[in-house]
């Protein structure tokens, strides 16, 4: 299991660290900022921006990557998108269920269900298919990962299990790269087919520059980037922000349709998948905030006595 968490934490900061581009002439663009539910000493996760995040997931982000260390299960634990605190009415559960537990949440049943699961061997020694389990691990559309390289143009889409937490501020980073795809590529850029400008990637915007816009020495002609070039697009040192990657741009306007009434818009979906991504590395936030402030409130507690037991304990001593 050690080897397995470590594995996918490789592999997501390899990817959000921009080994594919090297970054020699340019810089990505300042992060967005974002006020998260979960961020502060009180905060906590938002349940139904789970819900949305994860069918944002499910519908867009597992059509190229996985999620290899979460289980059907994880979904419905204390704090997760799915988690009940007592049955739903109306389902004719006996009162023995307990919703609570991941296991016998309806919801995490019917959700596994959905999915097909190779397993096996059997007594025969072969492979079968069966419905899924909460105990199951949400599963790739890939085989392997040749069939994942193969059908993203040489590139393996990274598993998100653990991609916020793979680099500072992950959150922002993330929100800001699935909101920041232009339009259109800057004019001055020569883009290779196949990959995709994003101004907060990582990469390397010089060795993207047109030949028209270096100058003899090899140098950036600032003033004519600057004269066909929103001005969004450029660092102070007039280089443009930013590189290219395997990545198209995943998420449009009404892409996904939602059914609580939340706008359906690449900026609410970005914010919402990313939320989902970032339980996903970190299930355990809310649990932990709470040890925490058990913990703070336990020392408050103990310095107030200490220093009670020590006025106690000196008042008697002449001064």
């Amino acid at each position: 299991m050690m080897k397995k968490l470590l594995s996918a934490a490789t592999i997501a900061a390899l990817a959000l660290s921009g080994t594919q581009a090297v970054a020699a002439g340019g810089e990505a663009k300042g992060l967005k900022s974002v006020e998260w539910s979960w961020e502060g000493a009180f905060g906590k996760y938002d349940q139904a921006q789970l819900q949305r995040g994860f069918q944002v997931y499910r519908e867009v982000c597992a059509n190229c990557h996985t999620l290899e260390l979460v289980a059907f299960r994880h979904l419905g634990e204390k704090g997760g998108p799915f988690y009940l605190s007592s049955c739903p009415e109306g389902l004719g559960l006996p009162d023995s269920v307990d919703c609570s537990d991941p296991v016998a949440n309806p919801i995490i049943k019917s959700l596994a269900a959905e999915f097909t699961i190779t397993d096996g061997p059997d007594e025969f020694g072969d492979m079968f298919d069966r419905p899924g389990l909460p105990a199951d691990y949400y599963p790739s559309i890939y085989a392997n990962k040749q069939q994942a390289i193969s059908a993203n143009g040489g590139a393996y889409p990274p598993d998100q299990s653990l991609l916020v937490k793979a680099r500072p501020n992950g959150a922002n980073y993330m929100y800001s790269l699935l909101t920041g795809y232009p339009e259109y590529d800057p004019e001055v850029l020569d883009v290779p087919g196949g990959q995709y400008y994003n101004p907060y990637y990582p990469g390397d915007s010089l060795g993207l520059m047109k030949a028209d816009y270096i100058d003899e020495e090899g140098h950036v002609d600032k003033k004519k980037v600057k004269e066909l070039v929103d001005e969004k697009y450029i660092s102070k040192d007039g280089y443009i922000y930013g590189g290219a990657f395997k990545m198209a741009q995943p998420i449009y306007d009404e892409m996904v349709e939602y059914t609580d009434g939340s706008p359906m818009t690449v900026d609410q979906y970005a914010k919402d998948v990313t939320a989902f991504l970032m339980w996903a590395a970190e299930p355990k936030l809310e649990e932990r905030k709470s040890m925490g402030k058990f913990v703070m409130a336990y020392l408050i507690i103990f310095a107030g006595v200490t220093y009670a037991s020590y006025r106690q304990v000196w008042s008697n001593v002449a001064k």
